[in-house]
Formats: structure tokens, C-alpha cells, sequence
């Protein structure tokens, strides 16, 4: 009778027990059109055992010193913000890519010039640190022209801290061109203070693809969870792939609180699209092209994708998912 009644109350405990919490995974992500795959993953996320705590950061170089102290777990940006955190000692892996394109060279309505060949003795800005700041530079060292903050070369650089800013810039003829990213550059077109030059993909960079990376703690000590965040990482970019209402509806309402129009919206994913694919090779290049150019200031430069490009968990996550 007394080892029934232990284990009726023992099965009673289990029966009580509370749900195990959900694995708490820290993101650090930004705020373009093509990174709404990353931000959308919080939504769906307790389906996979997980809860997505997103902070939203100004620019990818801001991120990874969150990364470097242990407050960010994974981390979307531009490939040129992840080698310089790489080559400066942060400790991260490229686990997969997830958008591709989302940048362009922009010039005011009343400039004749034709392509980036043209842009001798102009002024033209960026923003320092990210993806667009690398592919102006490639494209201006396609077409032989020197740059400079200073006067004395072919190009002057003037770098502004913001996207916001960047397109003012342009709208109050302060500078001649930008080189911008997405849904920026559409919303500078709509408004009518620039036209298209160029989209800068014609350089051996080609067209520059957005990683998703992770610590390596996490990579190492909790690869359990490593994997449900690929697996949750490529069943939110499926969603979107697969529903295009849904990925305008969400960047729209949720990522820009209505401020981004559906019109911006379709043209600014005409030049960029959501994807899983990080192309062999790609990082490399992009930290080949960051040493030439002196972007990133780094102390040891990636030398190969060997070393910290890890698709282990992407792949196998399109294999749970039956994604190709």
C-alpha cells in the first residue's frame, strides 16, 4: 500500500511539474528591410523551444563589442562588420547568410553623370563600417579613381554616422552622391532627392551577402541550442520566401511601426532578397577587399573561410526542414 501511494504522489509531481523554460538565445540585429527575416524569428520562436531576445543596434560595427563581452549570443550584419570583429578578436562563427543585395549608389537629380566613372571631383558619403562604406570603395578602385576625406584626390569622402542622415545629406545638396542600403535608398528615390547610378555588384566582391553569426560559446558549449536557432533561423526565412504578404505586412508594421510604405517596401526587396546561402568563398573575399582598402583596422585578419565559417548547422537544419 505505501509504495502505491509513493508512487501515485510521484507520478502526481511529474504531472505537475512546469513546462522546461524556453532557451533564451540574445540577438543583435538591425534595421533594413532585408533583416526583417532575423527579427521575425522571435515571433515563432517558442515553437522551437526558444525565446529571441532582440536588440536593435544603429550599424553592425556596434554590435560585436556586445558580442565580445558575452551580451550577444547570435548577430546579423554586413560581412564587412563580422571579419572585423573577427579580425580583431571577437570570437564568432558565420553559421549561415540570410540577404543578399540591399545596396546602392545614389546620385542628386541634377548631376549628369552616368556611372561611377564619372564621379571625379564630386563629393560623395557613406556610412563608415558597413556593407555599403566597402562596396563604394570597390567600385570607385574598379574605375581607377582615388578617394580621400581630404581634398587632393579624385573622390571626396565624407562619412556620416546614420542612414537618416545620409539621405538628407543628399536632399540639402551637401554632397553629390551616397552610396546607401535598403529601404534608405528607396525612400531617398521616392522622395525625389536621388536617382540610381548604379547598383555596385560589378566588382569581384559581387553581390554582397548578409551573415548570421554566432558565438563560439554557444557553436561549442550549447550546441543543442545552437541547432534550434538554425532550425527556427531557416523556418522563418522559408516563411517569407514562401509569403511575401506576410515578410511586407511584418517589416512594414512591426519593424518600421508603419513609417515604411508598401510601395518602398516591394522596391527596396527589388534589390535585396532573403536567402540561407552563405557562397564558398564569399567572406574571404569580403576580408581580402577590407585589407586592401584598410577598412576594419584589424590585428589578425581571417586568412580563410576554414577557420570560422561553420554551415554544419544549416545544413542539417534544411535537412530537418526539407528546404533546399
Amino acid at each position: 500500500m505505501i509504495r502505491h501511494l509513493l508512487a501515485a504522489c510521484a507520478a502526481a509531481v511529474v504531472l505537475a511539474a512546469p513546462a522546461r523554460a524556453e532557451d533564451v538565445v540574445r540577438l543583435g540585429n538591425l534595421k533594413f528591410a532585408h533583416y526583417g527575416a532575423i527579427s521575425y524569428m522571435k515571433e515563432i520562436a517558442p515553437k522551437f523551444g526558444l525565446k529571441i531576445d532582440e536588440r536593435q543596434f544603429a550599424k553592425g560595427a556596434d554590435i560585436y563589442p556586445a558580442m565580445a563581452v558575452d551580451q550577444i549570443d547570435i548577430a546579423a550584419s554586413g560581412g564587412d562588420g563580422a571579419v572585423a570583429a573577427r579580425g580583431n578578436g571577437v570570437k564568432l562563427l558565420v553559421v549561415a547568410g540570410f540577404a543578399d543585395g540591399g545596396v546602392r549608389i545614389l546620385k542628386r537629380p541634377d548631376l549628369a553623370a552616368k556611372s561611377a566613372a564619372d564621379l571625379k571631383g564630386l563629393k560623395v558619403a557613406t556610412v563608415r563600417g558597413g556593407t555599403q562604406d566597402l562596396m563604394l570603395l570597390a567600385e570607385l578602385d574598379k574605375h581607377g579613381l582615388t578617394w580621400s576625406e581630404r581634398p587632393g584626390k579624385d573622390v571626396q569622402l565624407t562619412y556620416f554616422n546614420n542612414y537618416a542622415d545620409l539621405n538628407q545629406a543628399l536632399a540639402q545638396k551637401y554632397v553629390d552622391v551616397i552610396c546607401q542600403s535598403e529601404p534608405q535608398s528607396t525612400q531617398a528615390i521616392s522622395a525625389g532627392w536621388g536617382v540610381e547610378l548604379v547598383k555596385p555588384y560589378d566588382t569581384p566582391i559581387g553581390k554582397p551577402v548578409r551573415p548570421l553569426v554566432m558565438t563560439e560559446k554557444m557553436y561549442n558549449e550549447r550546441p543543442e541550442v545552437a541547432q534550434k536557432v538554425l532550425n527556427l533561423f531557416v523556418a522563418a526565412t522559408k516563411a517569407f520566401i514562401d509569403d511575401p504578404a506576410l515578410a511586407e505586412k511584418y517589416v512594414r508594421e512591426q519593424v518600421f511601426k508603419g513609417q515604411l510604405s508598401s510601395q518602398d517596401f516591394r522596391d527596396g526587396m527589388a534589390n535585396a532578397s532573403y536567402t540561407y546561402a552563405m557562397p564558398a568563398g564569399h567572406m574571404q573575399t569580403t576580408a581580402d577587399y577590407m585589407v586592401k582598402y584598410g577598412l576594419g583596422k584589424m590585428q589578425n585578419p581571417p586568412k580563410s573561410d576554414a577557420e570560422w565559417v561553420k554551415l554544419d548547422l544549416l545544413e542539417k537544419a534544411k535537412a530537418d526542414l526539407k528546404v533546399n
